[in-house]
């Protein structure tokens, strides 16, 4: 079972964002996380929101490299997710683990 959708089903593919950059992928984990690609002008980059705990974006020089972060990105945000839902996790665990996200993906 995929625990990630399309974000807004899909309606935000094309769209332009709040800093300008055009979303390629767009994908939400019920109401616990969401991640997006963006092209932008002279940027492309993947932003990871767990909601309530973390927005962080990573910006990038290829397509095919913020393609490959993304996927890598949403599965290490998916662990995490299942780490809040399954095992439930004080602040400082929590913490932990985004500082370990923000130190595997700068």
């Amino acid at each position: 079972m995929n625990s990630w959708l399309a974000y807004d089903d899909g309606r935000s593919i094309g769209k332009v964002g709040a800093e300008g950059g055009v979303i390629l992928l767009d994908d939400e984990h019920g109401t616990n996380a969401r991640i997006t690609l963006k092209r932008g002008s002279g940027y492309i980059s993947v932003s990871c929101n767990l909601y309530g705990w973390i927005d962080h974006t990573r910006f990038f020089g290829t397509l095919s490299e913020a393609q490959r972060e993304y996927g890598l990105m949403k599965s290490a945000m998916e662990a995490m997710i299942k780490n809040i839902l399954e095992v439930g996790a004080s602040d400082l665990k929590m913490w932990e683990a985004i500082a370990e996200f923000v130190r595997r993906f700068p």
